[in-house]
């Protein structure tokens, strides 16, 4: 097991503190191996194994444990009465009503939960209910560059330093970064059936069954729609009104239901948008993301057109990962690709796949020429050659961009 330090110096901060863990993540990005890294550091802090409990849902060992009071009774005949137990719950969302059992755990006895879930309905509405101000949550992505690097190296046994990231680059952009496909040897081929297994997983279980979804032939149209589209602006009525046109009805409300089941799974992500002038979000629009850029080739094939909205995509991801709010930028009848806050720093990104010629020079930089603030601006891009900075706003290779310390 590889150690994900972003994650789990995160988790470490919390360890014994009064609020339930809840650790995020789209299925097999690497929830299950944090929590078992965890598990291994509580035991290196002396404490005793008797004192933690681990129960893994996806497990055929627990399968019997499916509703809220089976899980009460299991892990309160395994609490340690003399000492604080750990209680370590991997895919808590199989088990019918679980958040009453561990708020029960979390009032009744001296006891520091962990929980882990692929669906964001894990913290909704009903949850919040029962748990308001009493947990935390750590959302889990898959590897950034950066982890994909250190993974290859471990494997490969030589330094970060010793590899070609610009080369490195160009094989992450078509694997992506979960974390199965880096402990092993796969072709391209085998790749994409492992991301695509991961996906069909995600959708029926996480998406389908929790909502109840019927018309999995429509969902799956909608997903190829956003797919298709990553990177550029549409609403629920383009949506729609793309529908009608293939001679095939549905209506607004179901596109809604279908993208919020989606997001829910994190498969997508929707990335509001922002009026930087009028200082206000905008509620149409938006952009929607995936939560690796694998799915989409495994989805929808290898296409070269999907380039630019693929290196947004993961742009995007390394933003969130790093702890920015993420919105898309408007400024008058421009568009600004990223604007990127957390706390008081805010920075400026423009993705482009190539700087060729005057006109995707002027786009790139134009927008952020008109910002006359002193928050960092880039533009990223896969452009090797041409790396002039034009006053101030620096021209980045994404390779470069995404291995940066801060921003």
């Amino acid at each position: 097991m590889i150690k994900r330090e972003l994650y789990l110096n995160q988790l470490y901060e919390f360890i014994d503190k009064p609020l339930i863990k809840v650790i995020t993540g789209i299925r097999r990005c690497g929830k299950s191996v944090i929590l078992k890294l965890l598990k291994e550091e509580l035991l290196n802090r002396q404490i005793n194994e008797g004192q933690i409990i681990y129960m893994n849902f996806d497990s055929f060992e627990f399968s019997s444990i499916d509703k809220a009071e089976k899980l009460y009774t299991y892990v309160k005949e395994r609490m340690n009465e003399q000492k604080r137990s750990y209680i370590l719950l991997d895919e808590i969302q199989e088990v019918d009503s679980w958040e009453k059992a561990v708020n029960s755990f979390f009032v009744d006895f001296d006891s520091d939960i962990y929980i882990t879930g692929s669906n964001s309905r894990l913290l909704s509405s009903e949850l919040a209910t029962y748990l308001t101000g009493r947990y935390v949550e750590i959302h889990l992505y898959t590897l950034s560059f950066s982890e994909y690097l250190k993974f290859k190296a471990i494997r490969a046994g030589i330094g970060i330093q010793e590899m070609n990231t610009k080369l490195e680059f160009n094989i992450f952009l078509r694997t992506g970064g979960f974390p199965i496909l880096h402990i092993a040897d796969y072709t391209p081929d085998t790749a994409y059936k492992v991301v695509y297994d991961i996906y069909s997983s995600a959708i029926l279980r996480d998406t389908v069954q929790r909502n109840n979804i019927r018309d999995v032939e429509l969902l799956e149209r909608v997903v190829k729609f956003v797919f298709d589209n990553v990177g550029n602006k549409f609403s629920a009525k383009n949506v729609a009104d793309y529908f009608k046109s293939q001679q095939r009805k549905i209506d607004l409300n179901t596109v809604y239901n279908y993208l919020n089941a989606l997001q829910g799974a994190f498969i997508i992500d929707r990335i509001p948008r922002y009026d930087l002038k009028g200082r206000e979000i905008l509620k149409t629009l938006e952009k929607y993301f995936t939560g690796d850029q694998a799915i989409i080739y495994a989805v929808m094939g290898y296409k070269d057109r999907f380039i630019s909205g693929v290196l947004e995509n993961i742009v995007m991801l390394e933003l969130k990962r790093r702890g920015y709010r993420v919105f898309t930028g408007k400024w008058d009848e421009r568009e600004i690709d990223f604007v990127a806050a957390k706390h008081e720093a805010k920075i400026y990104v423009q993705v482009s796949y190539k700087m060729e010629g005057e006109s995707t020079i002027d786009r790139e930089f134009a927008p952020l020429l008109e910002i006359r603030d002193n928050h960092p601006k880039y533009v990223v891009s896969m452009d090797e050659l041409w790396r002039d900075n034009i006053n101030g706003i620096k021209h980045v290779h994404i390779a470069d961009f995404l291995l940066m310390e801060s921003y």
